[in-house]
């Protein structure tokens, strides 16, 4: 039996993404976010308690959940080697502590960061797309893309137009996307980040998410971490209804990723937490589910070693990245 894909997918909407009125005539005939309602159920659900056992699996998870991040104009060489030996070997006193998921660098950091990696599970993600702001010609995102992936990158972190998207050029967006994804073809998974901060409204978020899967995106990423307001539990868990409708309509299962801001393990698992009662079990997965973070994995191995030996280690215990 074949499993239905995002190309698929894409087919399916053929209809809907054929003109500008048309794309918008159906993205804003989503029902409307009750506001008041999304944020008192995404607070409900941060206030599940969890007994010790879970919180054990709960960390772990979250380990393996992160995309272990550095994206600043003084990365070196060494620093991204630091960053992929930590990612291999989180606890270096513990050989049972998960890899996390993946590194991400910018795309001259993505050769450096795959020979690291090399004999590893960890995938090397890369920003593309002039990122973080989006703003660039197509073909210059299309080189930036191509290079990225020619020197190794397994995922593709892109960056929409957001000044395209609110003025209401919504067919510009779908278009660019699915040209970053044709780009990807089957060597690397594209995460659509929206940088929901800019969005302004609930509805934009629910808009862009349906515009992002529906051109093709393998996960949503709510930011870039380099604004003022990055992932919350309410427009994750927006973003967790989305891909968890647009299975439903199409049998086609899309990521999500919250990226900045979650700092330590008890933020970490409410958002496991939405995972699991929005989307499903399907998506406790790292294939589906992926932390943007950097500060945030040494919480978790402060928490792990803490359970493991019933007190906290000296602040010498995790490196610092």
């Amino acid at each position: 039996m074949t499993m239905p894909t995002t190309a698929s997918a894409a087919a399916a909407f053929a209809d809907v993404t054929a003109s500008e009125s048309t794309l918008r005539r159906f993205l804003h005939g989503l029902p409307g976010v009750d506001a008041v309602g999304l944020e008192a159920r995404a607070a409900s659900l941060g206030t599940r308690s969890i007994k010790t056992t879970s919180k054990a699996y709960a960390i772990d998870l979250a380990i393996s959940m992160i995309d272990l991040t550095t994206l600043e104009g003084a990365d070196t060489p060494g620093k991204v080697r630091a960053l992929a030996a930590k990612a291999v070997h989180p606890d270096p006193t513990d050989r049972t502590t998960p890899t996390t998921a993946a590194v991400c660098v910018y795309p001259d950091m993505v050769a450096t960061a795959k020979a690291a990696l090399a004999g590893s599970d960890v995938k090397v993600a890369s920003v593309a797309t002039a990122f973080p702001a989006g703003r660039a010609a197509l073909p210059v995102k299309l080189a930036d893309t191509a290079d990225a992936i020619a020197a190794g990158a397994d995922e593709i972190d892109m960056v929409i137009d957001r000044g395209a998207f609110l003025a209401g050029r919504y067919l510009e967006v779908y278009e660019q996307i699915a040209a970053i994804k044709a780009a990807c073809g089957d060597r690397a998974r594209l995460k659509v980040i929206f940088e929901t901060g800019e969005l302004s409204t609930y509805d934009n978020i629910r808009r862009a998410s349906w515009l992002g899967m529906m051109a093709g995106a393998d996960f949503i990423k709510t930011s870039t971490g380099k604004v003022a307001v990055n992932a919350t539990p309410a427009n994750t868990l927006l973003m967790l209804e989305a891909v968890r409708d647009f299975r439903a309509q199409t049998g086609v299962q899309i990521g999500v990723k919250p990226a900045g801001g979650i700092r330590n393990t008890k933020e970490a698992i409410k958002f496991l937490v939405l995972v699991n009662e929005t989307a499903g079990a399907d998506w406790l997965d790292n294939h589906w589910f992926r932390f943007g973070a950097s500060s945030l994995l040494n919480d978790l191995l402060m928490q792990r070693q803490k359970m493991a030996t019933g007190h906290y280690s000296g602040p010498d215990y995790v490196t610092v990245d």
